[in-house]
């Protein structure tokens, strides 16, 4: 398992925990423990959101990057064997 998401399911372990513990705990009427609850679960999926979307930028960049090494290598690959065909 990667370290995101290890980060990403101890967060969500952490929430549903502190979620559980708000609900038997609270001070406040229902209705306002349910709109902070949603509201923080909002603000989790918006989280979650960003930081997939800025994953998924991370991989496109290093896919970016792999792909111009390996047409890089396959280019000079390529003149070094044309290189050798013309001296032999």
């Amino acid at each position: 398992m990667s370290d995101n998401s290890k980060v990403l399911v101890g967060l969500l372990a952490g929430l549903a925990a502190g979620a559980a513990l708000g609900l038997l705990l609270a001070p406040e009427k229902g209705s306002d423990t349910r709109d902070k609850l949603s509201q923080s679960l909002k603000d989790l999926a918006d989280s979650i959101r960003d930081k997939a979307a800025d994953e998924i930028n991370n991989l496109t960049s290093l896919k970016d990057k792999v792909v111009d090494s390996v047409k890089t290598k396959l280019r000079q690959s390529e003149e070094e064997f044309v290189d050798d065909v013309e001296h032999a």
